[in-house]
């Protein structure tokens, strides 16, 4: 009996979650954790690209969603910009339900039609846990609900292709592309499916007329085939001689819009976001985010750069 995953999507039903019962978090900082979302981004950028978030959904509920995450990727200079890899790490909490992920991936990019086509591959390892003693049951023997708490894990694979040119990219994933069963409990009694995610994510710059500013616009498209969520974005973006900053807005429909403002501050990125639900939850139950990112020329391993000689002979 699948009871645990009947629990589950009980009370997603009764915390109307953000994702529309999806398994993945949706964050409003999509469009910087793009090799997250899709791991043929993964080195796309030739820098090493860090990026770390936590988000606080539903302001004021009990149990509310708290998501937490951390990823890396960077191309391989010492063979050539064609490879590209990266991994990370997710920690989600709901409910009664904490949700792990640990994944490494990695991603060809070949020059194709004026920009660069990539194909990439993930593999990582899905931990559940589920604390059985926060249930409040009359019948407490009932041997189908843990009265303590209970994990299990399982492979994961998901995969992604992608087109990057000059001033626009689009992509498709599927991550938990063979939908993996994760048996809880040493009796292996009850389980949870991780339902397989689709997305189909694409951005496009706007140049202006002043060379300071640049409309960033980006969307997002995800679906588990039976729920949906779509997200679309614009960004101003001020370049200036002492850093950069952005203010923009997304809107969700029928779910929720959002502000995101943020800047680039002694090379660290800063952003920040609220959003506002528009039926169900209420505005001022809002959820908070917070993105960092760290992002940097990996010149270490590019030819004919970082080398050093004696003063004696420059």
């Amino acid at each position: 009996m699948k009871l645990i995953r009947f629990f589950s999507l009980c009370l997603l039903w009764a915390l109307p979650r953000v994702v529309n019962a999806q398994y993945d978090a949706a964050f409003s900082h999509y469009w910087a954790l793009q090799a997250y979302y899709n791991p043929a981004a993964s080195g796309i950028s030739e820098m090493l690209n860090i990026q770390g978030g936590y988000a606080m959904q539903m302001m004021g509920y009990e149990h509310a969603p708290a998501t937490m995450i951390l990823t890396a990727d960077l191309p391989l200079w010492m063979l050539s910009n064609k490879h590209g890899v990266g991994g990370g790490f997710v920690n989600d909490r709901i409910g009664l339900f904490e949700h792990k992920n640990f994944f490494a991936q990695y991603a060809f990019h070949q020059k194709m039609f004026g920009g660069r086509f990539s194909l990439g591959a993930r593999v990582g390892l899905l931990s559940e846990t589920f604390d059985g003693s926060g249930l409040d049951l009359r019948e407490s023997n009932d041997p189908a609900f843990p009265t303590s708490k209970t994990d299990g894990t399982a492979f994961d694979f998901s995969f992604g292709l992608r087109y990057t040119a000059k001033e626009w990219y689009a992509g498709f994933s599927a991550l938990h592309a063979f939908s993996p069963m994760v048996e809880l409990g040493d009796n292996n009694v009850n389980e949870y499916e991780v339902p397989a995610a689709f997305y189909l994510t694409g951005g496009y710059n706007i140049r202006l007329r002043n060379p300071l500013f640049k409309m960033q616009t980006s969307a997002i498209l995800r679906s588990d085939l039976d729920n949906w969520r779509a997200d679309v974005t614009a960004r101003m973006l001020y370049n200036g001689p002492k850093g950069r900053l952005y203010l923009g807005a997304a809107y969700s429909p029928t779910i929720s819009a959002t502000v995101l403002v943020g800047g680039d501050f002694h090379g660290i990125q800063i952003g920040y976001s609220y959003e506002f639900y528009t039926s169900g939850v209420g505005a001022l139950q809002g959820s908070h985010e917070i993105n960092i990112g760290y992002v940097t020329d990996m010149s270490l391993f590019k030819k004919k750069r970082n080398r050093h000689q004696s003063v004696r002979i420059l």
